[in-house]
């Protein structure tokens, strides 16, 4: 008697994250308001605020540099904020809304794989992001400091952690129709008086405002980008959020409503 022919033999744990992550991040790349926010409006804002003389960005540590070198760091803290805080923030809360989340975290990719595939999408999507911002930045004249790539890609690593882990708490825990108004309105805010786009050196109560993740973030891809410098309080700051924001998230992240 013949035995049956063995079954195909169960994906790893390594391709299953993979898989979900491309599935991620082809889904975002595909997301045509999502689109807008995380490449367009950036694009835009980097667009318009370079060809206008106002506000001045080249204050403190960057005082003399040019208007573009000051602005782009920025702006790419923008995409971070748009992709890995308001986007996930607005897809996980509808995915709970909608069972999504909850399904699958069932699958044989379990919660954690599943986490960690979001986190890979983000990556994945903000590559492309600083890909694309990077070339039009550099087709208006950016010279980027090509010491500050290492201190550069730290600080993008833990705002993307922080923006993540603080989207986590917002989109795991309220209502999907709060979390779309809140999280455009915290992009807004966060955009114009965050020091992402205007230092806080120009803006009134830097000082606090430094203690934002937008600021921290930016600051420290300024210092990178513009003067090829570690700024380790900005990034004692962005650590000091993504331990506090992970934290946070753990105990407020719901799987279903």
């Amino acid at each position: 008697m013949s035995g049956q022919a063995p079954g195909p033999a169960a994906a790893s744990p390594t391709t299953r994250v993979l898989a979900q992550a491309r599935f991620e991040a082809v889904g975002l790349l595909r997301h045509g308001e999502q689109l807008l926010v995380s490449m367009v409006l950036p694009i835009i804002a980097l667009v318009s605020l370079a060809l206008v003389p106002y506000p001045e960005l080249a204050v403190g540590p960057w005082a003399g540099a040019a208007r573009i070198d000051v602005l782009t760091p920025g702006v790419l803290a923008l995409a971070v904020l748009s992709t890995a805080f308001t986007g996930q923030a607005i897809l996980l809360g509808f995915e709970r809304r909608w069972g999504v989340l909850r399904l699958l975290g069932t699958t044989p990719l379990g919660r954690g794989g599943l986490l960690l595939a979001k986190g890979l999408s983000v990556l994945v999507v903000l590559l492309v992001q600083l890909l694309v911002i990077g070339a039009v930045a550099v087709a208006l004249g950016w010279r980027p400091e090509l010491l500050g790539a290492a201190p550069a890609l730290l600080a993008l690593l833990l705002g993307a952690g922080a923006f993540a882990a603080l989207a986590a708490c917002l989109g795991g825990s309220l209502r999907a129709e709060a979390v779309l108004a809140l999280a455009n309105l915290v992009w807004v805010l966060l955009a114009v008086g965050g020091g992402l786009l205007v230092p806080t050196q120009s803006l009134p109560g830097g000082q606090l405002l430094s203690l934002l993740p937008s600021a921290a973030l930016a600051d420290a891809l300024r210092s990178a980008l513009v003067l090829g410098a570690w700024d380790g309080r900005a990034l004692l700051v962005l650590l000091a959020w993504v331990v506090l924001a992970g934290a946070a998230a753990r105990r407020l992240l719901r799987w279903s409503d």
